[in-house]
């Protein structure tokens, strides 16, 4: 077992404050679940030698002491290594049986006859490992419930110290990995006894988390293409601060969240892991390339997705995932987890009794009848022969990477996946000739609504807050400014926050399309949701936007955009129109 998670030691004013109240209720309540937990694990006593003073010998002597620990955890790999002639053994067996099988029914009672005893083995041997393994299992559960416990009390606690650190997410983030940092130390065992002054942990926090902003100032000279837009700002903050006070702090603002929403990678990291990740895609893609010739079946069918991915989205994600800076050593493992929940191989082995017709040759006797001599005579029948036929059918599914991170990451992650995403890390250079590039700059996801359309004052407070977030990084999941959106949570938080009087709450496409009134084509106008189907794999809805007429709309595309639904595209995924009920 890791060492126990460390007890936070609160002060008697941090005891009496009602914001502290209820997660330090909650810590105390998992640190005691937890020593309960442990107190289950199995003990053994050991031997130790120990050399003590013996007054009455007026000598050192060595004694024997025995002292209670934790048995250690059963391995999963000794088990494994154990198994591994058993799995011989039977793997050899069943290769017999199949070769000398002849299509009888004695061969196949006796494949189900050994199947069937070693599936009861394996059935006992699971449920024995799992019962050793279940107060070790059950400790590991409860550690990682103080442990949260402890974060969510270290967090509140910094807050109320700090509360100016909640103004961003990238601030907020680094806030609490500053904490996470802190709080790793005391339980690697830096702190004595095992325990943390609450204050002190979120102070010194704190106290970090300024110190790495500051340093964080050098990227800027390392990436200077990233910061060209950032100087011309900055150089109109300074042209404006002869006339306001507060412009040395805007300007301040304005520089942080530039650099905190650049890779901090070196350029060669970064191209290295896109490199790596390539080479993946290459190796799966020559694998299917090759399939029929290196594999032995009947037929084949094949129902392949492309493979393919984002550059951007690839870099976000480790940068999030690694809370900043990362080499390419680091992140090997982390893009091998990232491919394997991109991709996913199915292949799938069906089994048909055919029957094929063979020639077989007969005998008869003949007898002469005037001498009574035989003969052996031969003749030429067919018969219906059964054999096995197999077809195989191979499935690879892209779960599109831009849909993972809300699957990998936490609130706090997503939130700087966004950041980095934003902005493309302040690097648009880094992956110059991707066709990604030019989804993400420029005005062409710009549109000029008719003025008459916005004469409706409904519709026009859902274009004011809908256009605040053109630009915004495409996110599956999000459903707000901090995380960015998907397209029903772009919808979603637009109706609920336009300030025309609705609150739906975090519906999907489908759930936006229930509440609505169905709308034909005809009588479509802006304001209405435009709804569309089978763009992925689910039923219903798939996707959802807001039409502002003209056969126009604003959606959560890749980024937030104004689109036109007239392409093919979007004719043959169309569902239909929806009227929202009034507010």
């Amino acid at each position: 077992m890791a060492k126990r998670s460390p007890r936070l030691l609160f002060t008697e004013e941090e005891l009496e404050t009602p914001e502290l109240q209820k997660p330090i209720r909650k810590a105390e309540k998992a640190g005691k679940k937890l020593e309960k937990a442990e107190s289950r694990i199995p003990k053994k006593k050991i031997v130790q030698k120990q050399r003590v003073y013996d007054p009455k010998e007026n000598q050192v002597v060595t004694r024997l002491v025995f002292e209670e620990t934790e048995k250690k955890r059963p391995s999963k790999l000794t088990h494994a290594a154990a198994a591994t002639p058993l799995n011989a053994v039977s793997a050899a067996s069943h290769r017999e049986l199949h070769e000398d099988a002849d299509g009888s029914v004695s061969a196949s009672v006796s494949h189900e006859v050994i199947s069937s005893a070693e599936g009861g083995i394996r059935t006992l041997d699971t449920a024995h490992r799992t019962l050793q393994d279940k107060p070790y299992a059950r400790a590991l559960k409860a550690e990682r419930a103080a442990d949260r416990a402890n974060l969510k009390a270290l967090y509140k606690e910094a807050e109320l110290q700090n509360p100016e650190w909640g103004a961003s997410p990238v601030s907020r983030f680094q806030q609490k990995r500053a904490i996470k940092k802190a709080y790793a130390e005391a339980k690697a065992g830096k702190a004595a006894d095992n325990t943390v002054k609450a204050s002190e942990a979120a102070a010194k926090a704190v106290k970090k988390t300024g110190e790495e902003t500051s340093k964080a100032v050098q990227f800027v000279a390392r990436h200077k293409k990233g910061f060209v837009i950032l100087g011309v700002i900055g150089m109109m903050f300074l042209f404006v601060s002869a006339v306001m006070s507060s412009c040395s702090v805007m300007m301040s603002s304005l520089t942080s969240s530039g650099v905190l929403t650049t890779y901090p990678s070196a350029d060669a990291d970064m191209l290295a892991a896109e490199a790596q990740y390539l080479a993946l895609e290459a190796e799966l893609q020559e694998y299917l390339d090759n399939y029929e010739s290196t594999h032995d079946y009947d037929e084949y069918h094949f129902d392949l997705d492309e493979i393919e991915h984002d550059p951007y989205v690839l870099i976000s994600m480790l940068t999030a995932l690694r809370e900043g800076e990362w080499t390419i050593d680091e992140v090997g493992d982390l893009l091998q987890t990232i491919f394997d929940r991109q991709y996913t191989l199915t292949e799938d082995v069906q089994v048909e009794t055919r029957y094929r017709t063979e020639t077989r040759t007969g005998y008869y006797t003949v007898t002469d009848p005037e001498t009574g001599a035989t003969s052996i005579e031969t003749y030429e029948y067919e018969v219906q022969v059964p054999y096995d036929y197999y077809i195989c059918t191979v499935t690879l599914e892209n779960f599109n990477l831009s849909h993972l991170p809300v699957y990998l990451m936490d609130q706090d992650h997503l939130s700087l996946y966004a950041s980095y995403m934003s902005t493309l890390g302040n690097r648009p250079d880094l992956f110059a000739g991707s066709s990604y590039v030019d989804r993400y700059y420029g005005d062409q996801y710009r549109y000029e609504i008719p003025a008459d359309a916005l004469e409706d004052e409904q519709f026009a407070a859902m274009i004011q807050e809908a256009e605040k977030y053109l630009g915004y990084p495409y996110v599956w999941g999000g459903s707000s400014p901090s995380t960015s959106f998907d397209c029903s949570g772009f919808v979603s938080w637009v109706i609920n926050h336009c300030g025309v009087g609705w609150n739906v709450g975090r519906l999907g496409a489908e759930g936006l399309r229930n509440i609505c009134s169905y709308v034909s084509p005809a009588n479509a106008k802006p304001g209405d949701l435009i709804f569309f189907e089978k763009t992925y794999d689910t039923s219903g809805a798939s996707h959802v936007g807001i039409y502002v007429g003209n056969n126009m709309m604003i959606h959560c595309g890749d980024p937030i955009q104004y689109t036109s639904i007239d392409t093919n595209y979007w004719q043959q995924h169309f569902l239909q129109f929806g009227r929202l009920p009034s507010p």
